[in-house]
């Protein structure tokens, strides 16, 4: 039973691996199904969740194979109700979507440094800028938590997204979101109270 007086629990899920993962390329939007090995996570995500004191009343997703992949199973081993959240898509890399990091790293050396220390200063080739989706990710997360007050809602979602939700949510740092790139079949759960989502600049 929920409690709208209470913080919402959002549980956090990175969805399984695909093989751009196991490649070190970059993902963003494209539609790259799990792996084995993504396959394998997702299974140990449920097992982990199945021993968990939690009791999620939905799992939302955003559009991408992976996301939905592992919100189909998770949702159906723990009968929870999934649903699609198009705002919570994964950032869209634009040109460098395909690419290896390294790639990056070594031909483009100071805009590799720069989304490592100051992302918010860059916007990928034909992509999308870290404001931009925040401005995006505010709206959904919004609905979503007004509708979840005081319970325990899953957010299936995709690195960087997952990072960048996390530091609108708990005002924390953004972090390396090269280092983000390689988290995956995991997940985590905090507590959040009233979300106001910082004002677009301009």
């Amino acid at each position: 039973m929920s409690n709208p007086s209470s913080p919402t629990n959002v549980v956090m899920i990175r969805p399984g691996a695909s093989r751009y993962e196991a490649e070190g390329r970059i993902r963003g939007t494209l539609d790259i199904p799990l792996d084995q090995t993504g396959l394998e996570e997702t299974a140990r995500l449920i097992r982990e969740l199945e021993a968990s004191e939690l009791r999620l009343s939905a799992l939302y997703h955003g559009p991408c194979r992976p996301a939905i992949e592992t919100a189909e199973a998770v949702g159906k081993a723990l009968g929870v109700p999934i649903r699609r959240a198009a705002g919570l898509r994964n950032l869209n890399y634009g040109l460098w979507q395909g690419m290896l990091i390294d790639e990056i790293r070594t031909r483009q050396p100071k805009i590799y440094r720069l989304w490592q220390e100051l992302p918010e200063c860059v916007c990928p080739p034909e992509g999308e800028t870290i404001a931009e989706a925040e401005e995006r990710l505010a709206r959904e997360l919004q609905k979503i938590l007004r509708r979840h007050r005081g319970e325990t809602v899953g957010l299936v979602v995709s690195e960087p997204i997952a990072a960048i939700i996390k530091r609108m949510l708990l005002q924390c740092p953004l972090g390396d979101l090269w280092k983000a790139e390689s988290r995956h079949g995991c997940w985590e759960c905090f507590a959040v109270g009233t979300f106001e989502p910082a004002p677009t600049p301009g």
